[in-house]
């Protein structure tokens, strides 16, 4: 039973499980953040112009049933505004320098049919220029060049 213990500890407070829940834990807050930016300032300036603090009142009566449009119009608001703020925060963050936010996945070299990365500028396995499936700000010039060189 000690073995046992001994193992959940390790697996309970190894750096991967650690970095989840605190991560969970400020994605909890954060989201509460932006729900309030949302409910509390956004929605009350639709309430300022529309006369309706938020979209829930408008409904859809169908064969004596309500279709509560409303409601899902206030959340699909709400889900835009949380995906601008973290698309402006990790744009910020990505600016401060602060961070890793390197694209993930890979494609295809279209010389030696080999993955490289989705970001790759040159393939890894024959040295070909390729056109990067995702642009790093800083890789736009190199491609601009590159391009004005081949002309």
């Amino acid at each position: 039973m000690k073995g046992v213990w001994t193992e959940f500890k390790a697996f309970a407070l190894g750096g991967n499980m650690l970095d989840l829940a605190l991560g969970f834990i400020i994605g909890t807050a954060f989201a509460a953040l932006v729900d309030s930016l949302a409910s509390d300032v956004i929605m009350q300036l639709v309430a300022a112009i529309a006369g309706q603090p938020d979209f829930s009142g408008l409904i859809w009566n169908l064969n004596g049933s309500q279709i509560r449009y409303g409601a899902f119009l206030t959340v699909l608001v709400n889900f835009l505004l949380l995906g601008a703020v973290l698309f402006g925060l990790v744009k910020l963050l990505k600016r401060a320098g602060m961070g890793n936010f390197r694209a993930q996945g890979s494609h295809e070299c279209p010389y030696c049919k080999e993955f490289v990365p989705i970001d790759a500028l040159k393939c890894k396995w024959c040295t070909a220029d390729i056109e990067p499936g995702q642009a790093e700000d800083e890789d736009v010039k190199l491609i601009a060049d590159r391009q004005r060189t081949a002309d």
